[in-house]
């Protein structure tokens, strides 16, 4: 939470989280002195790629650490997302996030749907194996780590856009 005092008086508070919807961001005024609501807008939209993006390589790094994990496991096919139209998707508000089942009354609603997973396809075999498991070592930790760099670079993104909007704000 960042906390800012205006020589006229006012108090800004900027509040940023990252939760597995998305960014959540908040922008609120104390003492009245000309911001509104656009501006609010305006920092959303401003986020809004990166936030999508991040959402977006969490659950592709899910998707790649499962298929290390059932390496070895029969008839396992490995599974993964088209990034770039996923993300395309996700940005013109086509792509639905994942729902979760609630199998029983006494389980707890979720508070928020997962990340979008509507492209999640499998991954076309390169070496074929005799017991139907689908998952290229090489190619899934080259994958896995190839999307651990784009995801810590959106960070990096995120992370100087609001040090821009802070230093903007605080003059």
């Amino acid at each position: 939470m960042v906390s800012m005092d205006k020589p006229a008086g006012s108090t800004y508070r900027l509040s940023c989280e990252l939760n597995n919807g998305g960014l959540r961001r908040a922008l609120s005024k104390r003492h009245q002195t000309g911001m509104n609501e656009a501006m609010a807008t305006d920092l959303d939209n401003h986020l809004q790629f990166h936030a999508q993006a991040l959402n977006l390589r969490a659950t592709r790094q899910q998707l790649l650490a499962s298929n290390i994990a059932n390496a070895d496991t029969p008839g396992y096919k490995a599974r993964d997302i088209d990034f770039a139209k996923t993300l395309q998707d996700a940005l013109a508000g086509r792509v639905q996030p994942a729902a979760l089942a609630r199998t029983a009354a006494g389980h707890i609603a979720p508070a928020q749907q997962g990340a979008a997973t509507g492209a999640v396809q499998f991954r076309t075999v390169v070496q074929p194996s005799i017991d139907g498991n689908t998952v290229d070592m090489d190619v899934e930790r080259a994958q896995f780590a190839e999307n651990a760099i784009h995801y810590e670079a959106n960070l990096m993104f995120i992370n100087s856009q609001l040090k821009s909007l802070l230093a903007a704000i605080t003059g």
